[in-house]
């Protein structure tokens, strides 16, 4: 079993919808005897921005953050432990990812999401910088919000779209087909069976790499069935196939590097619904990694 750290990235500030920045603790209550645990918070006396207008609301607040984040996920690789990060909304994936890939050089990665997060600056409609993350990390959305990493960026042949179903149309489509994003739909996941699609996805996410980064959006299970996400999406995968996903995980740990699971806030759950399922991921996680 390895040595496991738990990365607490405590930010709701790449999206208009608080309560995001509360999850990572809630799950980590629900852990039993686990002390290697790290906090990271944004500044408390920071006011959060909201207006839609504004495309690059929060962003210096955000940086901030993502470099604290970035140099915690590098120490725990350097101190040889695996980084599992809890977000938070998805915009934590930035540095936690680019921390990953800086250690290890050459990475794929497969995004588990819902949405395509592959807005740029100029596309996003919200300012929501939780739409742009897998965009910043394949070196498409440039410069603004990796002012911290100077190193590799993960190569779009080696990075999967997994379970999407609401990508923003035209602009963040094109933009993903422009990229050359592998895109892997709930539609395809029905259509194929969960297996099938998470050995394709594997597979091109480990082609000629050093491992994969798993980023592991909660919103791309049904928010019938885990409803305490803040952007939630109608359809989305079964439970039954978001565990099978969480098992090919677990079978490939020797090529994965790092992890994040993200997306959890307990102010829209719905009797502890989505906590429960955030814990049992995270348990079987820490317990098989």
């Amino acid at each position: 079993m390895r040595n496991i750290d738990i990365i607490a990235a405590c930010s709701d500030l790449g999206v208009h919808i608080n309560g995001s920045n509360l999850g990572p603790k809630i799950l980590l209550k629900n852990i039993n005897n686990y002390d290697n645990i790290k906090n990271i918070n944004y500044d408390t006396n920071y006011k959060k921005e909201y207006q839609t207008e504004n495309k690059k609301k929060n962003l210096e607040q955000i940086n901030l953050f993502n470099a604290k984040l970035y140099k915690e996920v590098q120490n725990t690789i350097e101190n040889n432990s695996f980084p599992i990060t809890i977000g938070g909304d998805h915009n934590i994936a930035i540095a936690s990812a680019l921390a990953s890939i800086s250690k290890n050089n050459n990475l794929g990665i497969i995004w588990f999401d819902a949405h395509g997060d592959y807005n740029t600056f100029e596309t996003t409609t919200t300012g929501n910088i939780h739409g742009l993350p897998f965009a910043a990390i394949t070196n498409y959305e440039k410069n603004l919000l990796t002012t911290f990493h100077n190193t590799n960026f993960f190569a779009p042949k080696n990075a999967v779209l997994f379970g999407a179903r609401d990508i923003d149309e035209p602009y963040e489509k094109n933009n993903l087909l422009d990229a050359g994003i592998t895109i892997i739909t709930t539609e395809d996941v029905k259509k194929y069976g969960i297996t099938e699609m998470a050995k394709k996805a594997f597979e091109i996410a480990s082609s000629g790499t050093n491992g994969i980064h798993i980023s592991y959006d909660l919103d791309c299970i049904n928010p019938q069935i885990a409803p305490g996400v803040s952007v939630p999406a109608v359809g989305g995968l079964n439970l039954e196939e978001a565990y099978a996903f969480l098992n090919e995980i677990i079978k490939n740990k020797e090529i994965i590097k790092s992890i994040d699971l993200v997306e959890f806030n307990p102010l829209l759950d719905i009797n502890h619904k989505t906590e429960k399922i955030a814990t049992y991921i995270l348990n079987e996680l820490i317990n098989k990694l």
